[in-house]
């Protein structure tokens, strides 16, 4: 494989941690950004985050209240189609940088938006100025109504853990409560926080806290059962 100007490997990836790697065209190894690395973690664990919640509620309930699941190739055509809507949406807010949307193993499409746009400083409220953005996620996921969403909250490592688990927590229900109260069905919502404990970048620079500090809502298919 010809390395690129600057190609990211990942070194290693374990549950407590993550050592990564850069090499350059010469194939020197090069220290990665807080970017590259936040990346690289997102990719990575994205899908085991996103599954949780749906596969521990009841698939036969989850399915009759969307009116029967998604099967076959119609499941990656129709994750495909969500993530291309919501890329449509919300091209002024990503371009902006305040929302990431992404394609992770597994159909899931994980939405990520920044502390610095959808709240204040250790706050749980969203704020008004980004409801109109929340208005045009609720009504992609109300038109693809053949999914769940798991709304996990982060932090950085500034504070108590036990403080940073509550914030990320209240974080999470509030952006659930929000889809619920624009017509997302509560059998399609879970949210859940994770603290500062799936970090996504180094918490050792003011950019990687503030990469860590996020709201991830993954979209994942209902699949019918076989």
């Amino acid at each position: 494989m010809k390395p690129s100007r600057l190609s990211v490997l990942i070194c290693a990836i374990t549950a407590f941690g993550v050592a990564a790697c850069a090499t350059d065209s010469a194939g020197r190894r090069q220290p990665m950004t807080d970017t590259q690395r936040g990346a690289i973690i997102g990719a990575a664990t994205g899908a085991v985050v996103g599954g949780l919640a749906s596969k521990n509620k009841k698939k036969g309930i989850l399915i009759g209240a969307v009116g029967g699941g998604l099967a076959g190739t119609a499941v990656g055509a129709y994750m495909d189609k969500q993530k291309q809507d919501l890329d449509k949406v919300l091209t002024p807010e990503r371009n902006a940088g305040a929302i990431q949307v992404d394609k992770l193993p597994g159909d899931i499409v994980r939405v990520t938006m920044t502390d610095q746009t959808a709240f204040d400083f250790d706050s749980a409220q969203i704020k008004p100025g980004f409801n109109s953005t929340m208005d045009k996620i609720s009504d992609v996921v109300n038109r693809y109504g053949k999914t769940h969403l798991t709304v996990v909250g982060h932090t950085d490592n500034v504070g108590t853990e036990q403080y940073n688990q509550s914030l990320s927590q209240r974080r999470a229900q509030a952006v659930s409560q929000y889809f619920g109260s624009h017509g997302v069905i509560p059998e399609r919502l879970a949210a859940e926080g994770r603290g500062e404990s799936a970090p996504r970048a180094s918490n050792a620079t003011p950019e990687g806290r503030r990469l860590n500090r996020r709201v991830e809502v993954y979209i994942e298919p209902i699949v019918a059962e076989s």
